[in-house]
């Protein structure tokens, strides 16, 4: 559990778009912050609202565990942006990963989105992911939340700030966790230097959180 963080939740409309200072701030300040906000995806086929249960801190260049820790490339170059940004990649070959920026802009520091409960549009991720067995599967791990909000790199450096109802992402006050809801630890297949870190953070007893695997590093084939 974290202390010491008053997440008492927000007064005000819950629906109104997350400021740009919100992510201006540093990214383990940021990640647990975004716990019961909400995530809404808009495409052509209409949108889905997803209320944030669980993400993973990234701290750029001093992060071992980071794709910004050997400085900037052509695939994290949204990374080193301004706040408030969608960092998209594409992971083993098969699946995408959303990230929010935060931090000021060159910092490289970002959130790994990696579950959440759909509040509005289940249907649209039902389409998405049909051999999901559950409701609550839909958006349990990273890579069933990109391909369950149909996410991909198109959308890489989107803005997630603006109020637009029609912005293909937006973050949406919600409502912040209580400090008694929210836990900690490592991050999920995360190794080296960067696996003690304990930058992971979920809503406890959330049935959309996904289990936690450690790092198990890859075996070369023999010759």
């Amino acid at each position: 559990m974290i202390a010491g963080r008053d997440c008492t939740p927000d007064a005000g409309d819950w629906s109104s778009p997350l400021p740009r200072a919100f992510f201006d701030r540093p990214v383990l300040e940021v990640a647990p912050d975004l716990l019961g906000r909400v995530l809404v995806r808009t495409t052509a086929e209409g949108t889905i609202k997803l209320r944030l249960t669980e993400v993973e801190a990234y701290a750029g260049e001093i992060d071992p565990g980071s794709h910004a820790f050997r400085g900037k490339t052509r695939r994290n170059a949204s990374m080193f942006g301004p706040p408030g940004h969608a960092y998209v990649y594409f992971i083993y070959g098969m699946w995408w990963n959303l990230n929010l920026v935060c931090g000021p802009e060159g910092h490289a520091s970002g959130v790994l989105l990696r579950g959440g409960e759909i509040l509005e549009g289940e249907e649209q991720a039902w389409a998405r992911r049909p051999k999901a067995r559950k409701g609550t599967e839909l958006a349990q791990g990273p890579a069933r939340l990109a391909t369950g909000l149909g996410i991909d790199r198109e959308l890489d450096g989107t803005d997630v700030c603006g109020g637009a109802e029609d912005a293909p992402l937006r973050i949406l006050t919600g409502q912040a966790a209580g400090t008694g809801a929210l836990r900690s630890g490592p991050r999920t297949g995360v190794g080296g230097d960067g696996a003690g870190h304990p930058w992971r953070f979920w809503l406890d007893g959330d049935p959309t959180v996904s289990p936690y695997r450690p790092h198990k590093p890859r075996r070369r084939a023999e010759a």
